[in-house]
């Protein structure tokens, strides 16, 4: 491992005082809850599987019309228990138990195939406990929904395994069509809402992605998330979309922070729908191929709208290529 374990037990700078009430949500954030039989269906299949959905895990809002209403959800592997303590988001932190779970690859593809998913999203925590990071689990999981389903395109969201050398070169040897990774926030926010990560260090991941992509060692689309309303500022928002345009990203979601407990960083502001939609015409006009932005959109939000089933080699791929694809809705740290 290139840097030691850190963030093991300690809380973020910027927690809040659990007495401080949070503030209401604006009419625009309100979702309606379901939970239909298609709901239900999809809990059970995770459940008897032995499976984490980032789902349940994130507090994701966007739960109920996902396995309400799609039968979709979006599988968490290396297990529940993340190693860094981000101010924003709700999965479990501490000491993981060791080791990796060597059925769950089987598992997630057999789910995948039970769904008959087109276009299967995967996430994980991170495991900075293992010398890999986890990569070598990442592609067994790729590897192993590929054999079972051989039409399904699969969008991987990684974390940034610390810069480990060859993490991202094992990950992509499977082949998977979509490579994302996440921002989440300006650089300024870093230190507050991501103390265990590097602005720099991401980019450097996007950036090696999109070299592999132009060189043909990998053959896909490389994807980044923002998430909006945790202090940054419109300058601030129009510079992070620069650098990962820069770093040869191609699709790029924006969507609201929603504080998950009184533990975590307050919401600085809501933004308006109207912002969001002023974020994308500038997204677009850097030479984005897809943004999709909007208060409830999370990381891989409706993924199969704009993303296609088997993703073109090339950057130049014309945005908005019709797509028949299941999306697995995400929604890890965005």
């Amino acid at each position: 491992m290139s840097e030691p374990l850190i963030q093991i037990g300690k809380g973020p700078a910027g927690r809040l005082d659990p007495t401080v009430p949070r503030q209401p949500r604006p009419d625009w954030l309100k979702i309606r809850l379901a939970t239909p039989e298609q709901y239900h269906t999809v809990r059970r299949l995770v459940d008897k599987l032995d499976l984490n959905t980032v789902c349940a895990e994130a507090r994701c809002p966007n739960i109920y019309e996902c396995w309400g209403e799609h039968g979709t959800a979006t599988f968490m592997i290396l297990g529940e228990i993340c190693t860094r303590r981000c101010g924003f988001c709700a999965v479990k932190t501490g000491r993981p138990n060791p080791g990796v779970d060597e059925a769950e690859p089987e598992h997630v593809a057999q789910a995948v195939e039970t769904m008959g998913l087109k276009h299967a999203v995967i996430t994980s925590v991170d495991r900075d406990d293992l010398r890999d990071g986890g990569a070598r689990h990442w592609a067994n999981v790729i590897e192993a929904i590929h054999r079972r389903s051989p039409e399904a395109a699969v969008e991987v969201l990684t974390p940034d395994f610390r810069g480990v050398d060859d993490a991202l070169d094992i990950v992509l040897s499977a082949k998977p069509e979509i490579f994302s990774h996440n921002v989440e926030t300006v650089e300024r926010m870093y230190r507050k809402a991501r103390p265990g990560s590097r602005y720099r260090r991401t980019l450097d991941l996007l950036t090696d992605a999109s070299e592999r992509r132009e060189d043909g060692r990998f053959v896909g689309r490389v994807k980044t998330g923002i998430m909006l309303g945790i202090g940054e500022t419109v300058e601030e928002i129009h510079q992070v979309l620069r650098d990962i345009r820069g770093a040869g990203v191609e699709i790029v979601t924006m969507g609201q922070y929603l504080q998950p407990t009184t533990q975590h960083l307050p919401v600085d502001r809501w933004v308006h729908p109207d912002e969001f939609a002023q974020h994308k015409e500038f997204a677009l006009s850097l030479g984005f191929a897809h943004c999709e932005s909007g208060p409830l959109v999370r990381s891989s939000y409706h993924a199969h709208e704009h993303v296609p089933a088997k993703a073109e080699p090339s950057a130049s791929s014309p945005p908005g290529v019709p797509d028949t694809s299941v999306e697995m809705v995400n929604s890890t740290t965005l």
